[in-house]
């Protein structure tokens, strides 16, 4: 059987830079930029986030109970000014269509549950005889977002709902579904009954899909549950560019960890690097290049890659300089993200982190200063198992050190050093 996800994906998301507002040409753009410049390293989704239905939509601010485009059988579908090729019912499929013949794959976001205007309307589902009202779940609602009421898994014609979802997502060919207000355990709910209903749409809708899961932190005591249903799963609510955001993620990638593996993927969320925040307001910003410092984002990159997340780029791709693309396209970096077949934090004090991780013969030991001031941090490689049979590459420095059982790094504030050891 094929794997979906075999390796972590590795796409861009419309979110960061245009919040819900984001329309097919600057899609488009990003997507031919990704063809162009980065689909050599391993990037290839092209992902549309929420609110693509939604005709008035500015920015990342939702306007509450606002008509959605709907068919009339209860499934939201692009709205046409956005949108302008999903005219005459085609939907996203030509807009997918021509993301394939760039060599991509497209993804979309979608909202658990049913449209509040199919309920109120008692709308038709196909399928099945039953209509809207009779598989809403009201009281089962987003606390931030107000399109939706959730889908009672109870009901009869539930099944059918989210059958006619992905026959519609795949006959578009959807290659990646982000499902929101579904995954998280604090601030909302875990809705396994809803995850069980996708999984089963998905399977029997005849395309192969990534399911990734929204928002978090997921619950850890669910990790075998959603290592078995999706392929992405979010351990973090919203992520964006600040050291309050970053620092927590370390404490997150070390719980999760036993759980990384071929076909499920825990996530960090996205990276929000370069052209961020255009028409997004969320992370308390606005229109911004990433407020991390070089030194941050190399640690976020560093950290991402060795815990094997997901990376979606949250930024507009053609608004990159050449530090971003250089983040992006560092081929040592991307080597280590996909062929690890194991990494953890092996140390921990109060400004230091370390973390190892091994690809086949090839270990790499990844060194974190989490602390406010410059540091020096020292390792020794024979405790470690880990005398190499040649140099050690310095990855962000792109040299060789001289081989020495103890080894010591000037590592910055907010830093890290990221050693391939041989």
């Amino acid at each position: 059987m094929t794997i979906t996800a075999p390796y972590p994906p590795k796409g861009w998301n419309s979110w960061d830079c245009y919040g819900a507002s984001v329309t097919e040409a600057e899609v488009l753009q990003n997507a031919t930029y990704m063809a162009n410049y980065l689909k050599p390293f391993g990037w290839e989704y092209i992902v549309v986030d929420i609110q693509w239905y939604e005709p008035e939509a500015l920015s990342s601010v939702y306007n509450a109970f606002f008509p959605l485009e709907m068919d009339s059988f209860s499934r939201l579908i692009p709205a046409t000014n956005r949108f302008p090729s999903a005219k005459n019912g085609q939907g996203f499929k030509p807009l997918a269509t021509k993301i394939h013949k760039l060599g991509l794959k497209f993804g979309i976001h979608v909202m658990r549950g049913i449209p509040r205007q199919a309920v109120h309307q008692n709308t038709a589902l196909l399928g099945t005889t039953k209509k809207a009202r009779e598989i809403a779940h009201p009281n089962s609602i987003c606390p931030w977002n107000t399109d939706m009421y959730g889908v009672d898994a109870n009901k009869e014609g539930a099944q059918a709902y989210y059958n006619s979802l992905f026959e519609l997502y795949a006959a578009w060919g959807v290659d990646y579904v982000k499902v929101d207000d579904i995954a998280a355990s604090c601030l909302y709910d875990f809705h396994e009954a809803e995850i069980n209903l996708i999984r089963k749409a998905i399977d029997r809708c005849g395309r192969k899909m990534v399911l990734s899961l929204s928002p978090g932190p997921a619950p850890l005591e669910h990790a075998e549950f959603l290592k078995s249903q999706a392929n992405m799963w979010r351990m973090t609510d919203d992520f964006w560019d600040h050291w309050d955001y970053l620092y927590p993620m370390f404490e997150r990638c070390e719980k999760w960890a036993e759980h990384v593996g071929e076909g499920h993927w825990p996530d960090c969320d996205m990276l929000p690097l370069g052209h961020i925040g255009i028409r997004s307001v969320d992370g308390g910003g606005a229109d911004r290049f990433t407020r991390f410092t070089k030194d941050e984002q190399m640690t976020m990159m560093t950290l991402w890659c060795i815990f094997r997340s997901p990376l979606m780029f949250g930024g507009e791709l053609t608004d990159n300089d050449e530090w971003t693309f250089s983040l992006l396209t560092h081929k040592e970096l991307l080597t280590m993200h996909q062929s690890l077949s194991q990494s953890k934090q092996i140390s921990r004090s109060a400004e230091q982190i370390i973390w190892k991780g091994v690809a086949g013969e090839v270990n790499y030991l990844a060194l974190f200063n989490v602390g406010e001031a410059d540091t020096e941090i020292t390792v020794n490689l024979e405790k470690l198992n880990l005398t190499p049979k040649s140099a050690i590459l310095n990855i962000w420095d792109a040299r060789e050190i001289p081989f020495h059982n103890v080894v010591t790094f000037q590592v910055p504030q907010h830093g890290t050093v990221l050693l391939k050891i041989k």
